[in-house]
């Protein structure tokens, strides 16, 4: 595409394996860049094209809708993305008008040929005579309730938008949700950590106010940090740091103790879970079922000095054949991933409730079938990356239904405390349950769930 800038090739080209082939764009860009060549402010314009777009896609349909007077499903696809990439650097960059209309016009055009050229420009000159404010105005009139209204202005499905607001109310905070959605249109930043008797938080670098293993990177992509450390040093989400050192610092010494990562891939838990197995002399084994993560766990735990079996099962059947095996499990289960909508936003368009009826079955079977390979008086760390009530607390107290009373809540609470460097605003659910839920605006974590359950000796 001639006469068009290589950020701009390089956004579109992620949006339209995104919503073409599935795709994720926190694999994809990284590698879209390298190969393009871009570095620095470049790179940067590219990643908030990329991202930007992918979380405010919601917004800019409905945007799109009005100026071309048609739905978005009647829009070529390979067209629709083009006015996406347009329409946020009108409402939401310092970018150019006319760079910003010109280019995506090009884009169409070599996608679609003159006629969806004529059309994106069209579309696009409709678009730019109003600011963002005003079409923002326009789309709040015609809405048909609360929620809808929210829904489209804070580009959440309203299914997603209720569900935030039920786990929040759930702690007595649903004055927050307007927070929340704001979080998740934010850009996270890039969060390292230091795997423990490993590696040392490097000098320069910002400690995060939670994970004391954790850390943010002073400047520039974290890659050659990472590859310099031999995986030692490591991105990971300080949410995920917390969950994995509650479980590992539970009380007792560890010391001879059997630790498993039921679901592992990717491994950034697991490498997490070796390191600290490693220092208090455990042993851990893995488990993943698919192949491809399987290899990810591998590459996750080849810089610890732990000999970790993973393994290629079901965790149900893995579990059922290893009963009464394991002093400490982490379920770390299949999720909607709602909790982390800031840096997978394209996950908010894809999942649906019928995902969530899906997934809660599953989530039940693995939790019951990691306190079947629990030694007695051995815990189970259930967590989810999701704040959504049917996979945390409901999973939770089904398990308990059944378990009845040959299982224990633990606090979960406490136990993140009890690794924290800083003081964490984790209220009580109404329910009394031990449960911690961590939030994207409240912590500056994904939003990370942790019950903790003990098997009765």
């Amino acid at each position: 595409m001639t006469g068009i800038s290589p950020a701009r090739l390089v956004a579109y080209d992620v949006l339209r394996a995104v919503s073409g082939s599935d795709a994720y764009a926190n694999l994809l860009l990284p590698t879209a860049i390298s190969r393009a060549g871009l570095s620095g402010s470049d790179a940067g314009l590219a990643t908030e094209l990329t991202y930007g777009t992918l979380r405010r896609q919601g917004t800019y349909d409905a945007v799109i809708e009005i100026a071309a007077d048609r739905s978005v499903t009647h829009i070529k696809p390979e067209v629709l993305d083009a006015l996406r990439l347009a329409v946020h650097q009108l409402f939401a960059t310092r970018v150019a008008t006319h760079a910003a209309v010109n280019e995506s016009v090009e884009i169409a055009r070599t996608a679609g040929g003159p006629k969806a050229a004529g059309f994106a420009n069209a579309v696009l000159r409709r678009i730019s005579a109003d600011d963002a404010e005003t079409w923002i105005a326009r789309l709040e009139d015609r809405s048909r309730s609360d929620d809808e209204r929210l829904a489209v202005t804070s580009s959440h499905p309203v299914w997603i938008l209720r569900a935030m607001r039920r786990a929040l109310k759930a702690e007595g905070r649903e004055d927050e949700l307007l927070d929340l959605l704001a979080a998740d249109n934010a850009s996270p930043a890039v969060t390292l950590s230091a795997l423990p008797g490993l590696a040392e938080i490097p000098t320069d670098a910002e400690p995060t106010p939670y994970s004391p293993i954790g850390f943010r990177h002073a400047g520039g992509a974290p890659d050659p940090i990472v590859r310099g450390s031999g995986g030692r040093l490591r991105v990971q989400d300080e949410g995920s740091q917390l969950v994995a050192l509650a479980l590992a610092g539970l009380e007792g010494s560890g010391a001879g103790e059997r630790w498993l990562d039921l679901c592992a891939g990717p491994g950034g838990k697991t490498a997490l879970l070796a390191a600290r197995a490693l220092e208090v002399g455990a042993t851990l084994d893995a488990n993943e079922i698919t192949p491809a993560r399987a290899g990810l766990v591998r590459q996750a735990i080849a810089g610890v000095p732990l000999g970790v079996m993973v393994h290629e099962e079901d965790g149900r059947h893995y579990a059922a054949a290893h009963a009464e095996t394991y002093d400490r499990i982490l379920v770390d289960a299949p999720c909607t991933g709602l909790g982390a909508l800031r840096r997978r936003p394209e996950a908010r368009w894809r999942k649906s409730p019928a995902d969530v009826g899906d997934l809660v079955p599953l989530q039940t079977e693995l939790l019951d079938a990691a306190l079947r390979a629990l030694k007695p008086g051995g815990v189970v760390a259930y967590v989810t990356c999701s704040p959504h009530l049917a996979e945390t607390a409901g999973v939770v107290a089904d398990v308990q239904r059944t378990w009845g009373g040959a299982v224990e809540e633990l606090d979960a609470r406490a136990a993140l405390q009890h690794v924290s460097r800083g003081e964490l605003d984790l209220p009580a659910p109404a329910d009394g349950s031990g449960h911690a839920q961590l939030w994207p605006h409240r912590h500056g974590t994904d939003g990370m769930f942790l019950a903790l359950l003990r098997r009765r000796a």
